[in-house]
């Protein structure tokens, strides 16, 4: 199994964010689209990108829902979230635990992940309309693709 975005590695990064919004909860579109953030961060006017940018980020978001969700039900099974049924669907919050568990983390990337989680919760309002700014993304991501395509008529086949 590839340990790089397994649920437990996504539920860890789930669980950073979670405990930087305590005692906010974040709905699942919500985490998808922070967790995008919080790893590339310096694609969005914040600081160093903790995960290079790949030619195919769109499928990285297309992704990222299913492993986000995997990686809530490791949370929930370990006792570190919790889940709550709204007028607007599930949303997630640390348990009681889960910031005490994230503070004895002291690996440097987890002190990044933290760092950078601190950064988007406190930069991105609450307000925010996810979808929108997820389609951002995408948009960039398809001029970027459109931008080192030949140009029609040139030579370049």
């Amino acid at each position: 199994m590839n340990p790089l975005n397994s649920p437990l590695e996504v539920g860890m990064r789930a669980l950073v964010l979670l405990s930087a919004s305590f005692p906010e909860p974040l709905d699942v579109a919500r985490l998808v689209y922070l967790d995008h953030v919080m790893l590339h961060s310096g694609d969005m006017d914040g600081p160093p990108s903790l995960h290079p940018s790949l030619p195919a980020g769109p499928g990285e978001l297309a992704m990222k829902r299913h492993l986000v969700e995997q990686g809530l039900v490791v949370l929930l099974r370990a006792g570190l979230a919790d889940v709550e049924a709204t007028a607007d669907g599930l949303s997630y919050r640390a348990s009681e635990e889960g910031p005490g568990f994230v503070d004895i983390l002291e690996a440097p990337y987890a002190s990044d992940l933290k760092d950078r989680a601190a950064w988007v919760i406190a930069a991105q309002a609450s307000h925010l309309d996810v979808r929108a700014a997820t389609r951002a993304i995408t948009d960039r991501w398809a001029q970027e693709f459109q931008s080192h395509l030949p140009a029609p008529g040139s030579d370049h086949a």
